[in-house]
């Protein structure tokens, strides 16, 4: 009984063959048509493999939100270079709450001298020269996004040969975390000490004449600092014009997340206007010399993420490739196969028309011929 129910079972599943097979003896092969099969699995190959390196492929997405972490800090981090000794400036951040952060939380003073090697100027030009590229073509930021984590530090290389005599310049570089919120980061004149009403910089001691506010901004980012990231203010550099000079760079910081095939990270990205003047009392220009980053923070938060071609999108596709090339070489051979067929039938048609003509006009001279 089992063997007739299997038996039964088979028969219906036969019945069901959606695919009959055609007995080999019936099958003819033709030259044409082997010509045309090997342009089709050409064509497979050579679709098959683009299909595969756009299935490697990946794409940036943008997303945005409303940020709503508002308790947690702000790491800044700074890598900058100012003209003067490490004695006569002082670095710290006093934000919108009043809260000052001093430089000694974070901050370290390193004398360096200011005019760079031949090799760190090509270097240092190059990476400028990066960044305003940047700043002109977006598209190179994803670029970027996805090689992130195997990219090249931007920290300028080390000065090949020393130099003699004192050191005339002072690298300011390290962390701060701040609350988030506006804030302001500046480098003026002396160090920085608590006051009752704000914050003060011991300046007195300074001569005027040693003020040197050319700058060099080596790196400048917040959050969690990422290799390889080009930020708006790298390779950012400033010569003074004169003793008394302000420069003032404005920020706007949108927290971002990056999450891409070989890392996630939590940082930030920004933007920057900047302005720097002369600071002349007597003029009507007034203020305070020195070096001054302003940043306040964006409501809304960019996620970027790293898509590719889900795998079962590319096996549709490739499915797609094979089928659609062997239907549309079989069409085509099919259709011009009859094409050839009916040229080749008439024009046999009109040389037996042609023999049958002259074979009648022979027949006839002859019956004339007898007569």
């Amino acid at each position: 009984m089992r063997r007739l129910n299997r038996k039964k079972a088979l028969s219906v599943v036969k019945d069901l063959d959606a695919f009959p097979k055609i007995p080999e003896g019936c099958v003819q092969t033709s030259t044409s048509g082997g010509t045309v099969s090997l342009l089709a699995f050409f064509l497979i190959i050579i679709l098959s493999f683009m299909e595969f390196l756009n299935y490697r492929e990946t794409s940036i997405r943008y997303d945005y939100e409303v940020d709503l972490d508002i308790s947690s800090k702000l790491q800044i981090n700074v890598d900058m270079t100012i003209a003067m000794k490490c004695q006569h400036v002082g670095a710290d951040v006093l934000d919108m709450a009043e809260t000052m952060v001093t430089s000694s939380n974070g901050l370290k003073y390193e004398p360096v001298y200011f005019e760079l090697s031949p090799m760190q100027r090509t270097w240092y030009n190059i990476f400028h020269l990066i960044r305003l590229r940047l700043q002109q073509e977006h598209s190179l930021q994803d670029v970027l996004f996805k090689a992130a984590f195997n990219g090249s530090p931007t920290a300028i290389p080390p000065r090949e040969e020393p130099m003699e005599g004192p050191f005339d310049a002072c690298r300011i570089h390290g962390s701060l975390l701040v609350n988030k919120v506006a804030g302001n980061f500046h480098v003026t004149i002396g160090k920085a000490i608590l006051h009752p009403r704000g914050h003060a910089h011991l300046a007195a001691m300074v001569e005027h004449n040693a003020y040197n506010f050319s700058h060099r901004i080596d790196h400048f980012s917040f959050g969690e600092p990422i290799v390889g990231i080009v930020n708006a203010l790298d390779g950012t550099e400033k010569i003074a014009k004169a003793h008394a000079q302000m420069f003032q760079y404005f920020l706007t910081i949108v927290p971002t997340q990056i999450k891409t095939r070989q890392f996630s990270a939590n940082t930030h990205q920004y933007s920057v206007t900047e302005k720097e003047r002369t600071i002349d009392h007597s003029a009507g220009s007034h203020g305070v010399s020195g070096i001054f980053i302003k940043y306040d923070l964006n409501s809304l938060m960019v996620t970027v993420t790293e898509e590719g071609m889900p795998l079962g999108q590319f096996l549709v596709g490739l499915c797609g490739i094979i089928g659609g090339i062997f239907s549309t070489t079989g069409l085509l051979h099919g259709l011009v196969g009859f094409i050839f067929d009916v040229l080749l039938c008439r024009f046999k048609l009109g040389v037996h028309q042609h023999a049958q003509a002259e074979q009648m006009i022979g027949n006839s001279v002859l019956n004339n011929g007898k007569l």
